[in-house]
């Protein structure tokens, strides 16, 4: 199935692509299309209806939309939706991956209890009467130090309780198997089968 995915962001289209296999996923600005709706949800659920929503909007197509992000015990839930955008305010620009992390780490220094969880909500609309909402998380905590090539955004920082090892540390076939994205995507490409099954 061809998908318009609502995200600028490359590298969550390869993951979503991996983990749903067969489907086609076409980013906005594939088709030179602006898309920066405003994320003014409070929760994953509500981001990732704002960016589908405001997706299927444009392109009248089934689309689908990821809003993910890390909430950490200590720290009150943040970054939570802010997850993406962590530290931008203060910085006055646009943090890299990289800095965004190495921030946490800041935040966290001297902190016993590290514990985190990643929490996903995808969202798939194929018209205006069929509209999907699966949302899942990976408990783990938050890294001392940075570790790790695999994966990008926070990988390197967070640890994964199920796999009792950084997130940046494994392979991305093994990171798939513990992973918020991945425990989401699996339903997710469950569902599209049985749409398509529907077209049969």
């Amino acid at each position: 199935m061809r998908l318009y995915f609502a995200s600028n962001n490359d590298h969550k289209r390869i993951e979503m692509a991996r983990l749903l296999g067969g489907h086609t996923l076409i980013l906005p600005k594939d088709i030179g299309m602006a898309f920066a709706p405003e994320e003014t949800g409070t929760s994953y659920i509500e981001n990732a209806m704002i960016k589908a929503e405001a997706l299927f909007s444009l392109v009248h197509a089934p689309v689908l939309s990821d809003d993910s992000g890390l909430s950490v015990k200590a720290l009150g839930g943040e970054p939570g939706v802010h997850t993406a955008r962590y530290g931008n305010d203060t910085a006055g620009h646009e943090l890299s991956a990289r800095e965004r992390y190495m921030l946490l780490l800041r935040n966290m220094e001297g902190i016993k209890d590290r514990s985190a969880v990643f929490t996903t909500a995808l969202c798939l609309i194929l018209d205006e009467n069929r509209k999907y909402i699966i949302q899942e998380s990976c408990e783990g905590a938050i890294a001392l130090a940075p570790s790790g090539t695999s994966g990008f955004g926070y990988d390197p920082v967070f640890w994964i309780k199920e796999a009792g090892m950084i997130s940046a540390e494994l392979p991305e076939g093994e990171k798939d198997r513990y992973s918020h994205r991945g425990k989401a995507a699996r339903i997710m490409a469950m569902l599209l089968a049985k749409e398509e099954g529907k077209d049969d």
